[in-house]
């Protein structure tokens, strides 16, 4: 049974309910025809010509509020087939990503970055689920076929998980050139799925949203696509992705990284969206998400006939269906998201679990759980240890130490001693027995874990490293940037990371 692990405990993964219907129109705009316009295939049956009308633009209907409520005919489980994209190859994440594709990174102990978009999905009752890969795809592959693929496929709607990993064809012999053809090359696929909408997804964001609340405003707005909107100040936008938008949230400009006169340009009112005048006045612009609602039919059309050169839905895409003159809406999410692009985002990501009195991202939201593989550990055993502001993962034996401010993963051993600071052990992928470490010790290796009286502080421990004993990884010279991958390490914004089944031989200090 999948299960959703808190820092120390456990949530199983039960069926998702559908969504709760509510007689009568939420008076949030016009709504699509749902059963009478939705015919096989899942292409709109639209009116000739399509006359737009007026409709009243609420904050419920392009909001993602805890408040709102969700109306969806057909539900989400039949209609919304969801497409995560799981990126490229991870360079900026280097060396987490030397053996592993990037949503497969461990994240705050227990769990992998895809668990978020997967635990979005099936907490939003989207349940028939396609994750695209082709980097490093094994441990990925490995990880959702233990966590969801014998339990997705029992719900009454023959949910699914799998893994869609680059191929050549005869028709292509390229593999994934971006985020477009990806789709593009799996259309063949997607298309037979008899649904309304594709939900594009990327594969390592750190957030929680009700997709069935997006898909809704996409619904009710008569939108052919729905981009997610992330609102913010002008310090932050000018590392986004811009949109413009008119008095109806209708994208009409987009704008990749603005600065100066053409940043002031792209200043929206946000109100329109559904933030309050005063948030709206500290948040004047709104950043892609790089979540997108697209209807079949669109995305067929856009993808085969109008750009069918195209590689990228941020840049290509999106802005060229504007262009041609598609509704394209944007939808605003006031919350918490992050997108763990790099050392430093992953590192501040993972310790802002630590946060107090409440960190910014919780998976101890019992509506809402993330869930992960169930890997039956015993719980950890801590013995005479120091620990303050820290998060334990499962199955861990902490002996006599001393640990502050840092996120310890499962299974990981640390020894008499040793001093954890301002960092994170991601743990290990199984445990050595006693006669491991005794062979190991009578031949002067090093067993897996931190070994006695090291010091570790700022830093990013990756899985199954050795770290022998009196080992001081405490960036001593204060350096930003270095390559030491012979020696087993990175350093990073100032951050040191100890590769995958690296070994640092006892007394080493860096």
């Amino acid at each position: 049974m999948a299960t959703a692990m808190g820092a120390l405990a456990a949530t199983s993964l039960t069926p998702v309910p559908a969504a709760a219907t509510f007689p009568g129109d939420l008076g949030l705009g016009r709504r699509r025809a749902a059963v009478s316009g939705w015919r096989a295939g899942g292409r709109r049956l639209r009116a000739s010509p399509p006359a737009r009308r007026p409709f009243l633009f609420s904050p419920r209907g392009v909001s993602d509020s805890r408040s709102s409520q969700t109306c969806l005919d057909p539900d989400a489980s039949t209609s919304v087939l969801g497409i995560i994209l799981g990126g490229g190859a991870g360079t900026r994440l280097y060396p987490l990503t030397k053996k592993r594709a990037k949503p497969a990174v461990p994240l705050r102990a227990n769990y992998r970055l895809i668990d978020i978009p997967v635990s979005n999905c099936l907490n939003s009752n989207v349940s028939k689920i396609y994750v695209l890969t082709q980097f490093n795809s094994a441990s990925l592959n490995r990880h959702l076929s233990r966590a969801y693929g014998n339990n997705i496929a029992g719900y009454k709607n023959e949910g699914f998980v799998e893994v869609l990993a680059a191929q050549q064809s005869p028709e292509n012999p390229n593999w994934f050139q971006g985020t477009a053809d990806a789709v593009r090359q799996y259309m063949w696929l997607f298309e037979e799925h008899n649904i309304m909408e594709f939900l594009i997804l990327a594969g390592d964001h750190l957030y929680r949203m009700d997709y069935q609340k997006f898909i809704q405003a996409h619904r009710e707005t008569d939108a052919d696509i729905t981009v997610a909107a992330l609102p913010m100040d002008e310090q932050r936008a000018t590392a986004f992705g811009l949109m413009k938008i008119d008095d109806e949230g209708r994208i009409v400009e987009f704008a990749e990284k603005p600065k100066g006169e053409k940043l002031r340009s792209m200043m929206v009112d946000t109100t329109i969206l559904g933030l309050d005048p005063e948030r709206a006045k500290e948040l004047p612009y709104i950043a892609s998400m790089g979540i997108y609602v697209f209807s079949k039919d669109v995305m067929l059309r856009l993808l085969r006939e109008n750009f069918p050169a195209a590689n990228d839905f941020g840049s290509e895409v999106i802005p060229g269906a504007t262009e041609i003159g598609l509704r394209v809406q944007a939808y605003l999410y006031d919350g918490y998201w992050e997108d763990i692009g790099t050392i430093e985002a992953f590192y501040n990501a993972n310790l802002g679990i630590t946060k107090k009195p409440v960190p910014d991202f919780s998976f101890y939201d019992r509506s809402a759980p993330i869930y992960t593989q169930p890997r039956y550990l015993p719980p950890s055993k801590v013995l005479d240890a120091d620990v303050t502001d820290s998060v334990i993962g499962e199955g861990c034996v902490i002996k006599h130490c001393t640990i502050n401010h840092s996120v310890v993963g499962l299974r990981s051993c640390i020894s008499e001693g040793a001093v954890i600071e301002d960092s994170l052990l991601m743990g290990a992928d199984y445990y050595e027995t006693e006669d491991d470490k005794k062979v190991l010790s009578e031949n002067g290796g090093i067993p897996i874990g931190i070994g006695k009286n090291a010091h570790i502080r700022k830093a990013i421990i990756d899985k199954n490293a050795r770290i022998g004993e009196n080992v001081k990884i405490i960036n001593f010279d204060n350096v930003q940037e270095a390559v030491r991958e012979t020696e087993g390490y990175f350093i990073k914004s100032g951050i040191v990371t100890v590769i995958k089944d690296a070994l640092i031989p006892s007394g080493t200090i860096i």
